[in-house]
């Protein structure tokens, strides 16, 4: 049986400096106050531990082994190019409670191969052992620089900590009053961008003759679309290597023409794994998994600046440390990114020319003909028993992920494709014959690799649900196409081949990377039928597992929140959280929905930058960062979901 890995994280740990700043700016000082109440906290006292919980929560502290707490999470924009000069965040009230029990601790991140379980946490007695405050400080921020499909802007995210906790005393301390101040300088001038063109097409020569046609379409539409060759890119644009002059075509666009978004015809050339069409940039993460140290990322190509304390913002070249090695994170090097999208990314990626024209056909007519057709009110939820958590919750996590999808789409039908009490028994045979009928949007959740996408039984792991290479060809679906989300491992690998033996061997065939085209593009591309768009993970996918009802004794070491933790973090936080964006945020262009839930995971879950990669490991900070690095999108950014009226 071809094995599946899923890597299974916690949550956030938040660390900081009180009263952190920056250079003060020449120019006058603008602030901005905001004085915000918090509710008592609910301290739950179970025969072993105590967990404690309050309704502004927007996430808790997950370090394993350490105290679970509470976050409290702010959230600002300010014009691009804004300098903040400090920030201060100081509570206006201090009770204290004393506890029974010890605060309930959080879960190491879950590595699973086929789904076994591996050994419990165990209790950081360093933490436990202490007197002092945890967490050692009431707050911090991060700021980035991004687009949030309507304008350029600068983001300020403070999480803060209402209620602290000393071990040795069994003491928690709180808040309820807490007063943020912002002292920044907005630009003396907001630039203009201009709007000669929305959409700029990225492909090699070769392919230019079939992209007319979807220019055309485009402009027809008023997206005003440009396609620019690659090999007008190197000639024309410095750089070290292809991707970076790429990069700063990018930015170029963006500040010479106005644009948003971004599509790249290009995969790697035919099967010869070793050459691009359009290049990819790999980011060298080591997430410690063992299994990979580096995976492809398009979001550098979409992250073109990152801030800056003199002048608002920067070129970002993903390579901090100026060594060559790019988005590095490992034992021995770290790059400080910033990660939020500047333009709207989006990747097709064909090797060979006879599949560009099938790709655009499929792009004009979805947006000529889909408006106001029934299927599209359809999503499909697909998902089983994701992990072994029969200890704990015994949740089948698929189903509560899809389920979660489900309920952002109030005004959709739904079909759910479940192990236990769905609309419809999660078979292979039973999936082909439902998403054949057509529907707007379809969400998997489970597992996978470059070639098959599978979950389990309800408590039956050692059982595999298939849905593979030869599954997706098989569906009949004609026009009617969905996006496609999908959450597992690699589904979205694309530099996979049929020549991947000659270098890897055996190795290939055991990571399922020896195939034509992985399983998210097979998708996307097929000309029965398939997707119009599919995104997911190109490395490594991540959730976790555990939490439950509110009272502690029926599950042990559960946070009493009352949600599923595989909904709260990680994959099956971001990919449900894409049909919030589009329902609850009315994002109905693709590219900038896909953005927009980038946008709010990193402003959701803090990227950690000042741990060294030994702390790093241990939490949830690579994961997080991995989690938006790798999450492609296949489709058309300037996509209309639903298509437009006639």
């Amino acid at each position: 049986m071809r094995l599946f890995f899923l890597i299974i994280c916690a949550t956030v740990m938040i660390l900081s400096t009180v009263g952190m700043s920056v250079p003060r700016a020449t120019f006058p000082s603008d602030e901005q106050i905001e004085d915000i109440s918090i509710s008592i906290p609910t301290i739950f006292e179970s025969k072993t531990s105590t967990s404690v919980t309050i309704p502004e929560a927007s996430t808790y502290l997950n370090n394993p082994g350490q105290p679970a707490l509470p976050v409290v999470i702010k959230k600002y924009t300010f014009h691009q190019g804004t300098i903040i000069n400090q920030v201060s965040c100081e509570p206006k009230t201090f009770f204290e409670i004393t506890i029974k029990n010890a605060l309930h601790f959080a879960q190491k991140p879950l590595s699973f191969l086929s789904g076994v379980n591996i050994e419990p946490t165990k209790k950081d007695d360093t933490v436990y052992s202490s007197d002092s405050l945890y967490p050692s400080t009431f707050f911090t921020y991060q700021i980035g620089v991004g687009f949030n499909g309507d304008e350029h802007v600068t983001y300020l995210t403070v999480f803060f900590y209402p209620v602290r906790y000393v071990p040795v005393k069994n003491l928690l301390t709180y808040t309820t009053d807490v007063e943020i101040t912002i002292n920044y300088q907005a630009p003396s001038s907001q630039k203009t961008l201009a709007s000669t063109y929305d959409l700029v097409i990225i492909a090699p020569r070769e392919f230019k003759n079939p992209l007319e046609r979807l220019i055309t379409h485009k402009n027809s539409l008023g997206i005003k679309t440009i396609l620019v060759t690659t090999q007008e890119i190197y000639r024309t644009y410095e750089g070290r290597d292809q991707p970076e002059k790429i990069k700063y075509f990018i930015q170029h666009a963006l500040e010479e023409w106005g644009i948003q978004y971004v599509l790249l015809v290009g995969g790697i050339n035919g099967q010869r794994f070793w050459s691009w069409h359009v290049p990819v940039r790999y980011s060298n993460l080591d997430d410690d998994s063992n299994f990979e140290t580096r995976y492809i990322s398009d979001l550098y190509y979409a992250d073109i600046y990152k801030y800056d304390n003199v002048t608002g913002y920067t070129f970002d070249d993903w390579d901090s440390n100026g060594n060559g090695i790019y988005a590095e994170w490992n034992n021995q090097s770290k790059d400080i990114l910033d990660m939020y999208p500047d333009v709207c990314i989006g990747r097709l990626p064909c090797q060979y020319l006879w599949e560009v024209k099938p790709l655009v056909d499929k792009i004009i007519n979805y947006e000529t003909t889909t408006y106001g057709q029934p299927w599209f009110k359809t999503m499909a939820g697909v998902g089983g028993d994701s992990f072994d958590d029969e200890n704990t919750t015994d949740y089948n996590e698929g189903q509560i992920e899809s389920s979660q999808a489900l309920n952002f789409t109030p005004d959709f039908s739904h079909i759910r494709i479940w192990v236990e009490g769905g609309d419809v028994t999660l078979t292979t045979e039973n999936m082909i014959s439902t998403l054949s009928e057509g529907q707007g949007f379809v969400y998997f959740t489970g597992h996978g690799n470059p070639g098959l996408w599978g979950t389990h039984p309800h408590d039956n792991f050692t059982t595999w649900i298939n849905f593979n290479l030869k599954s997706i060809k098989k569906l009949t679906n004609g026009e009617k196409l969905p996006i496609v989300i999908v959450g597992g491992c690699h589904n979205c690998q694309f530099d996979v081949s049929l020549l991947k033996f000659l270098k890897e061997g055996k190795t290939a065939r055991y990571r399922g990377e020896n195939v034509q085209k992985c399983w998210g593009w097979t998708y996307a591309s097929l000309r029965s039928g398939g997707s119009i768009a599919t995104i997911g993970n190109t490395g490594l996918g991540y959730g976790t597992t555990g939490d439950g009802p509110v009272t502690p004794d029926e599950i042990p070491g559960a946070v009493p929140d009352g949600i599923p933790d595989c909904i709260q973090y990680l994959g099956g936080w971001i990919e449900p959280h894409f049909f919030e964006v589009y329902h609850n945020q009315s994002k109905d262009i693709l590219g900038k929905a896909h953005m927009q839930t980038l946008i709010d995971y990193l402003n959701q879950f803090k990227i950690n930058w000042s741990l060294n990669w030994m702390d790093a490991k241990v939490g949830p900070t690579l994961v997080d960062c991995k989690t938006v690095q790798q999450w492609v999108l296949f489709g058309d950014p300037s996509l209309k979901i639903g298509g437009y009226p006639s």
